[in-house]
């Protein structure tokens, strides 16, 4: 397949920014293309609408969305696509990010949200990585290898830690 891997990282704010570069990052590693935007679901609806609309079109194959508070962005993006969309809740009001988790978690049926952590680009980043992998084979090598790191790096701490232990 000639076509690259894209995803779009849409933020309701720029305040948003410092933690979606997790996501823009875990998505570099996976070889995704991201196409990064400040799109508000309530001051800029028209714009979202119209974004969403065209996505597919212009080569999106994932959306994720990073909002808080109301949190509505990721289901009026996700009410004009079919592609998949993933919702980052932002931890960005006086309730830790909470009211912006059921903001995303309790869409209606028929728009459905996959929804990540509070804050959690990271996993974000993988989730959408993991979706490509069912089209873009060439991702699949990469999450292998990351899951196997992963392993890795807690079998090392597990060794310095008996290893401390055994010293007391």
């Amino acid at each position: 397949m000639n076509k690259t891997p894209k995803a779009a990282v849409i933020m309701g704010s720029d305040s948003d920014f410092p933690v979606v570069k997790k996501c823009i990052a875990m998505l570099k590693k996976f070889g995704v293309e991201a196409d990064v935007n400040v799109i508000s679901a309530h001051r800029t609806p028209d714009a979202a609408a119209e974004y969403a609309k065209n996505a597919e079109k212009n080569g999106i194959d994932v959306i994720i969305a990073a909002a808080g508070k109301a949190a509505h962005l990721a289901g009026v993006l996700a009410a004009f696509t079919t592609l998949p969309v993933i919702g980052i809740p932002m931890k960005s009001s006086t309730l830790d990010g909470l009211d912006s988790l059921l903001s995303m978690v309790q869409m209606p049926k028929g728009i459905p949200v996959a929804t990540v952590a509070v804050d959690g680009a990271d996993n974000a980043g993988i989730l959408a990585a993991q979706i490509l992998a069912l089209k873009y084979e060439e991702i699949a090598p990469r999450l292998a290898q990351f899951k196997q790191d992963m392993a890795e790096e807690v079998e090392k701490k597990n060794l310095a830690i008996k290893k401390e232990a055994e010293e007391i």
